[in-house]
């Protein structure tokens, strides 16, 4: 097995580890906490299932880097706030890494909805090798290796949609109060060029429903975090899509902006996205 695909495999592995720990709470008492604001939610169950994604890759490639959603400490010194020299606050340009990201969709998660899921990337040089969003409640492991991705082991494809009037799109990213017409203006650029609009409340899931033909598209027109994007961009890539910024530029893990697509009609996407920017 090459190296490629050892990582990506353990990206499976490591997801379906820190997602087991994610279900056995999920629906059950959780003591939510918030972070830069009212709606960025964090359990405690988000920082175990961290822990446990990161134990299982350690196991394997011990003096590897992380970049992580949840801030970690060093467990001998979580009294001092020292950190773990290991965690990055940035993907990396050069060398091996692990993006993570424990729950993607702790609102969702945190209500009881479905619609959460547990992403592993392993990247090499800024680029993912193999990446895996592991959604427990819904019993769904999406992966993606160098050449190919599943859902469950079964091949994923892209929708072969051509027609934008019957396109899926789901707009994605978050907005401050502030900013809402900015998502407005997102939400408007979709009802107005597609058939129909989706909003899913996990960017991991709606972009591992790109790959698999359930969404035609996304569109995100606000800075973005990379545990929340590079593990789904790799297999809408895999399972044939095209992924641009808005500029129609290859997406990349400091791009600003994202437009997915099955690469049908890649253009009106971009098109969408410019509506919503230039309003």
């Amino acid at each position: 097995m090459s190296d490629d695909h050892h990582r990506a495999a353990l990206a499976e592995r490591a997801a379906r580890a820190g997602g087991v720990v994610a279900r056995q709470q999920f629906r059950g008492d959780l003591a939510v906490e918030t972070k830069d604001h009212k709606n960025d939610l964090v359990t405690e169950v988000d920082r175990d299932a961290q822990a446990q994604v990161v134990a299982t890759i350690r196991e394997e490639f011990g003096s590897d880097a992380f970049v992580l959603e949840e801030e970690v400490v060093t467990l001998s010194g979580p009294e001092t706030g020292e950190t773990d020299p290991a965690v990055l606050d940035e993907v990396p340009e050069t060398g091996d890494a692990w993006v993570v990201d424990p729950i993607d969709g702790t609102a969702n998660y945190i209500r009881g909805m479905r619609t959460w899921a547990t992403s592993v990337t392993a990247i090499r040089d800024g680029d993912s090798v193999g990446s895996a969003t592991y959604m427990p409640a819904a019993g769904d492991l999406f992966a993606a290796g160098p050449e190919s991705a599943t859902r469950d082991g079964a091949t994923l494809a892209v929708s072969d949609r051509d027609d934008p009037e019957t396109f899926a799109v789901a707009p994605v990213g978050w907005w401050d109060r502030d900013d809402r017409s900015e998502f407005a203006d997102l939400c408007g650029a979709v009802v107005e060029r597609f058939g129909d609009m989706r909003r899913i409340g996990s960017f991991q899931a709606t972009l591992a429903f790109v790959a698999d033909g359930g969404l035609d598209g996304a569109i995100c027109t606000t800075p973005m975090n990379p545990w929340d994007t590079m593990a789904g961009v790799h297999m809408v890539r895999q399972a044939g899509g095209t992924v641009t910024d808005a500029d129609g530029e290859r997406w990349r893990h400091d791009s600003e902006t994202l437009v997915a697509s099955n690469g049908e009609a890649h253009a009106e996407l971009l098109a969408a996205a410019d509506d919503a920017l230039d309003a």
